[in-house]
């Protein structure tokens, strides 16, 4: 079995991403509390019908075995364990989230491979190169790269 098979939500055509502000607040504050090293986790969405943006409606924070501020990576076990309790609420792993601290919040080429294994999950990007965070999401798939509109409520 793929790893991006267990837990991920069927492919979409989205075009959105719809976030609670105090969410995103919550990315932004793990990106600056691990400023030294790329921060990481998994967004949770509730399941949508047909056509619509879907919805985070969890952050599950991870650790970054590599502490490294140019890539990062999730513990096998901890996102099983975050995509099991994710299951457990009926929701979908829908997000993968990481920060960029000294460039800009755009898939580098190491995001875009790494992506290849994810078919169907949004990539959220935090950046912090300038003074104001700026997060932005992503659709990678074969290769290619689509930004989505983050909808914040």
């Amino acid at each position: 079995m793929v790893a991006a098979q267990i837990g991920a939500r069927p492919a979409t055509a989205a075009t959105a991403m719809v976030i609670a502000r105090a969410l995103l607040e919550d990315l932004v504050a793990h990106a600056r509390e691990e400023y030294d090293a790329e921060c990481c986790g998994v967004i949770a969405y509730a399941p949508t019908d047909d056509g619509l943006a879907p919805e985070a409606v969890r952050v599950h924070r991870a650790r970054n075995v590599f502490a490294s501020p140019k890539r990062f990576e999730i513990d096998g076990k901890e996102l099983l364990g975050a995509i099991e309790q994710f299951e457990d609420e009926g929701w979908d792993l829908g997000a993968i989230y990481h920060s960029h601290t000294h460039t800009e919040p755009y898939p580098s080429q190491t995001d875009i491979n790494f992506a290849a294994n994810w078919p169907g999950l949004e990539w959220v990007i935090v950046g912090l190169a300038t003074e104001e965070p700026d997060v932005r999401c992503y659709l990678i798939e074969d290769g290619a790269v689509r930004e989505l509109e983050l909808e914040v409520r």
